[in-house]
């Protein structure tokens, strides 16, 4: 991903970090819809910073099961 810089993707990172620290619910690993909800807010964090559309599903993937992980420590 060096085509968008290190400055963008520690943009992409820090939003995407504050985005989902202050939208995860207790029960966002279970509910479908609250899944879908941050999926979706991470896919319009990456096309607004242009990440490349081929690897978007990827991103969202790897972000949402990093957020699973850490998500007891922001809860």
């Amino acid at each position: 991903m060096r085509e968008l810089g290190d400055e963008t993707l520690k943009k992409i990172a820090h939003e995407l970090a504050e985005s989902l620290r202050n939208n995860v619910s207790v029960d966002w690993a279970v509910r479908d819809s609250v899944r879908a909800k941050l999926r979706l807010m991470v896919k319009r964090i990456l096309r607004k910073y242009k990440y490349p559309p081929l690897k978007q599903d990827a991103a969202v993937a790897l972000v949402l099961a990093q957020a699973e992980a850490l998500s007891a420590e922001w809860a």
